[in-house]
């Protein structure tokens, strides 16, 4: 196999790496988080949402989330999930640049399960 394809492959798997790693730590961080009141945003469809969620979660889909930040509190914590994690990164951003001061990125819907907030 070539160099190149060998470079490739490392760079895909470190980042999948990384980010199975760093979902892991955010929902290690739920059950602290949900204790001050955060709420779990889930940026997926109605569709998506409707085939399965966290009952305790709020759907807010990523297209319509800048036109609803009125509904969330900026002063308290807010965990962002959608189906693999991309769609919740982009969610999380946005949220930082409208001033929301703690926002972490659990990945998919399934982890926030995981903390409890079930």
């Amino acid at each position: 196999m070539d160099i190149a394809v060998w470079v490739v492959l490392a760079v895909v798997a470190g980042f999948v790496g990384w980010r199975l790693v760093s979902f892991k730590l955010a929902a290690g961080r739920m059950p602290e988080m949900l204790s001050r009141g955060a709420v779990v945003v889930d940026v997926r469809t109605p569709e998506e949402f409707a085939v399965g969620a966290n009952h305790k979660s709020v759907n807010i889909p990523l297209d319509q989330l800048e036109g609803r930040l009125k509904e969330l509190d900026p002063e308290k914590p807010v965990l962002v999930c959608c189906a693999s994690g991309t769609r919740s990164a982009m969610a999380a951003q946005l949220l930082k640049r409208h001033g929301f001061k703690e926002v972490v990125n659990i990945g998919p819907w399934q982890n926030s399960l995981s903390g409890k907030g079930d």
